[in-house]
Order: C-alpha cells, then structure tokens, then sequence
C-alpha cells in the first residue's frame, strides 16, 4: 500500500492496480472493497446503481430517488453520472484513500462516452493518465476511439474488458477480427501510449 508519506516524489513504479468485471453484482464490489485495502487502485466494469433512499421534492409529488453506486469510507469513488435513470453504470473508479494526495480526477472531457473512464493524477510535478474501457458484445466504443482524436500523454495503463475473441490471442478459436485490428491500431499508433 502507498501512501503519500513513503512515497512523496514517484509512485508510478509501485501502484497496485486491480481490475474486475463485476457482472451487475454489487455485492462483489463491496466485498472487493472490503478486503483488498491493500491495493492502491480498483477499477469496476459492469457496476450497478443502487436505491439509497427518497428525496422530498415540491414539484414531484412521488420524490426524486437518490441512486448511487457503492462507497467505501476507505476509497475514493470516481463515476460518470448517466444522463437517465439507468440502474447500470459501466465502470467505476476506486482510489485507496491514502492515496487522496496525489490529487486524482475523472477526466469526463478527455472521452465522452459511458465505456471509457480516465482519470489522471499528478505526482512529481507531472501529470498521469489511467483509461479504463469496456466493450460490449457491439463494440461501439472501438469506433468512438478510432474516430476520437484525443492527443494526451503519459498514460500509465489502458485496460479494458476487450470482448473480442481472436485467433492472434486464443489458439482455440479459428478467426480473426477487425475489432482486433482497430485495437491495435488504437493502441500502437496513438500518441496514448
């Protein structure tokens, strides 16, 4: 675990990142957040808003409800609000509270777009990026990327739930891709990494 006492100049050698797909089960995050206080950071795809309680309104006779995706007292919890009433949020960001220091920001306009979360932080007096992604089964947010030009550098890690089966990485399956192709366009020919 770091903390901005032992590590006040550079932490981006020793940043514990964890990365889990949830499936619409809050339940594992609270667990994960729970009992993995050792890790520095969490990144939740597939999080579902919740029901916390009813808010009193005079131009709403039935309340407004306040919906919210789980806390934790010992992290930071960084989301995009959605613009609807969707219970499903793709991905939540969670920042080991010891870790408040280093200044950590979501980044809404970097990417405009639900799948994609990047957040940056500053440490030794430059400024870092985290991009974590989700794909569905459509892979729209492929496309959002290739036509998005975003020019940002020193990106830590792009991590994604990638959905794409492919003969370059699974032995097992027998076809290649053009999402796969867009990946790595994405990612070896962008000034991101």
């Amino acid at each position: 675990m770091l903390s901005c006492e032992q590590y006040p100049i550079m932490i981006i050698n020793k940043i514990k990142v964890f990365l889990q797909n949830i499936w619409k089960n809050n339940l594992i995050t609270n667990i994960i957040l729970e009992t993995c206080k050792e890790l520095d950071i969490i990144l939740i795809q597939q999080s579902l808003k919740f029901f916390i309680y009813s808010i009193p309104s005079l131009s709403n006779a039935n309340s407004n409800r306040l919906i919210e995706v789980p806390n934790h007292p010992g992290w930071l919890t960084f989301s995009r609000s959605s613009s609807n009433n969707e219970d499903y949020l793709c991905m939540v960001s969670y920042i080991n509270i010891c870790l408040s220091c280093f200044q950590f920001a979501l980044c809404k306009d970097v990417f405009n777009h639900r799948n994609i979360s990047c957040f940056s932080f500053f440490n030794n007096g430059n400024v870092y990026f985290m991009i974590n992604i989700y794909s569905d089964n459509k892979q729209f947010v492929w496309k959002y990327l290739k036509d998005t030009e975003v020019n940002i550098h020193n990106i830590l890690i792009m991590t994604d739930n990638f959905n794409i089966r492919d003969s370059i990485w699974d032995s097992s399956y027998f076809f290649h891709l053009a999402h796969s192709d867009i990946l790595f366009d994405i990612s070896l020919s962008s000034p991101l990494l």
